[in-house]
């Protein structure tokens, strides 16, 4: 048998043609990062995992590349001494406030039905 290998920029199947913004916004950590420099502005490194909060340097790291990568983040290297690097969203990011904006409706308004599913899917011992 051929072994698979995942590639992250694969096209996905015109058969969902949501797939590539979910594939390339919904992580664990993407969407709290692009909300949190949308939200508070430019941040540093340290800044920015602070206010993330238990999100590890290495994990931050590959979002920030990740975002970067796909136009969503910018990465400023500011010649100073110390030197300074910061990060802020792209106005393609912004572009992405009403996408969240409406999961966060949906959210408010739906969510107490998938918990109370959950709750009896849960209680079924299946």
């Amino acid at each position: 048998m051929k072994a698979t290998t995942f590639r992250r920029d694969r096209v996905p199947s015109p058969n969902c043609p949501v797939a590539a913004v979910v594939g390339l916004v919904h992580s664990r950590w993407t969407t709290p990062v692009l909300w949190t420099l949308d939200h508070h502005g430019p941040q540093r490194f340290v800044e920015l995992q602070r206010r993330i909060g238990d999100i590890n340097p290495k994990m931050l790291t590959d979002r920030l590349r990740h975002l970067e990568r796909h136009g969503l983040v910018t990465r400023t290297y500011h010649r100073e001494i110390p030197p300074r690097v910061e990060y802020a969203v792209t106005p393609l990011a912004r572009t992405l406030a009403p996408l969240f904006a409406a999961l966060t409706a949906w959210q408010t308004r739906h969510l107490p039905q998938v918990e109370a599913a959950r709750r009896g899917y849960d209680a079924t011992g299946d």
